[in-house]
């Protein structure tokens, strides 16, 4: 039986800077602006770039980049405001795309 090593970590591709816990993905069924994307309830070691309006796949959002903190390479986005009712439950939450991030200690 394997032993566990402690939680599944998500990290910055560019510099390992550990961003994200797995067990805080909500859903992987999500697109970035480079390929695949998953929504997380929480993210750790980011800086949140200006609120601006965007109009993504599911309607428009306000939304506001988020970065590294250690390496600054965009990672995703926070959603901020979603004006669609359907799209309420992603206020507050985090978008990382899946090639901006890596597995860490899996």
């Amino acid at each position: 039986m394997a032993e566990s090593l402690g939680p599944r970590l998500y990290s910055c591709s560019n510099c390992r800077n550990r961003v994200s816990l797995h067990d805080d993905i909500i859903s992987k069924c999500f697109q970035g602006r480079n390929g695949r994307a998953f929504l997380f309830s929480h993210a750790m070691n980011i800086t949140t770039g200006p609120k601006e309006d965007r109009n993504l796949i599911t309607g428009l959002h306000t939304v506001a980049d988020i970065y590294c903190a250690d390496c600054h390479q965009v990672l995703g986005w926070k959603y901020e405001r979603a004006y669609e009712a359907s799209q309420k439950y992603k206020e507050g939450k985090f978008i990382l795309e899946k090639a901006k991030i890596v597995k860490e200690d899996w």
